[in-house]
């Protein structure tokens, strides 16, 4: 069973990178990834491929970490006798809340470690997912391994996230089905299944240009760090971060920035409009 849910695992992270390709992509790979996700939903067995399927029907996320005992789908407390045959991982078990298959969680998985204080106001905007503290203003790495790699130590050096070589591997995972480098000079690497908190963001800008996948040059890089429930959350914020720095002049703002401060400022004051 156990290779029935890594096969479920990659073919979901297929189906949510093709949700990525139709909302922010120009539809070039999509032949692409429907003939990777037909062979892999082929390799499942006849049983779970029919329950795979109609939990696909209501959402895409099909297959869910129990995470510290709890479903990282809904959130719900997974009995104590469920939990010990997710971990054994004999057969299938699903959350009795939310319906979805439940794998254990990989223990040097990176986690969501940040929290707001109780006597913090409420955040809004961008300052929900990122802080100064994440804003790289020297990220002129010579490829895309070392700048992502420079964002998720900066996410772990402030205690935003647990593991940053995890998370490094996570996201050149999903790069190696899809590079994540969109136009103007973006990049957009991720990580899905980043438990623990709420999704975290780090910007870091280039102004030499990093060479992202041997085809595009990247100037601006947002790395996330994702927990699965938020994945549709995370298209409509990549989506608005789009479009704010679609706009030459928050790109230049962005790059004339010398220090963290100052490109959090610049990040806050373009996402007014887009990112609520």
């Amino acid at each position: 069973m156990k290779s029935q849910i890594n096969t479920l695992r990659q073919l979901q992270e297929l189906v949510l990178t093709r949700d990525e390709h139709h909302q922010t992509g120009d539809g070039s790979h999509l032949d692409s990834l429907n003939n990777s996700i037909a062979a892999l939903h082929a390799r499942l067995t006849p049983q779970l491929a029919a329950i795979y399927d109609r939990l696909y029907k209501k959402n895409h996320i099909v297959i869910s970490a129990m995470s510290n005992g709890c479903c990282a789908g809904c959130g719900m407390q997974v009995p104590i006798a469920q939990g010990q045959q997710v971990r054994l991982a004999q057969h299938v078990v699903t959350c009795s809340s939310c319906g979805r298959i439940l794998f254990a969680d990989d223990g040097d998985a990176a986690h969501n470690v940040s929290g707001q204080g109780k006597d913090e106001e409420p955040k809004t905007g961008i300052s929900r997912f990122s802080a100064p503290e994440l804003m790289v203003v020297d990220l002129d790495s010579g490829d895309r391994v070392a700048a992502i790699s420079r964002l998720a130590e900066e996410m772990e050096r402030n205690n935003f996230i647990s593991n940053a070589d995890s998370l490094i591997s996570a996201a050149m995972d999903r790069e190696s089905v899809l590079s994540t480098a969109m136009g103007d000079n973006m990049a957009f690497p991720h990580a899905r299944g980043v438990e623990g908190g709420g999704l975290t963001l780090a910007m870091g800008v280039s102004s030499g240009g990093i060479d992202w996948d041997g085809e595009n040059t990247v100037n601006i890089v947002f790395l996330s760090a994702i927990p699965l429930a938020v994945s549709a959350f995370y298209l409509r914020l990549m989506s608005g971060l789009m479009q704010t720095f679609s706009k030459a002049a928050n790109r230049n703002a962005a790059l004339a920035a010398k220090d963290g401060q100052t490109l959090w400022k610049v990040l806050c004051k373009a996402t007014r409009a887009t990112v609520a």
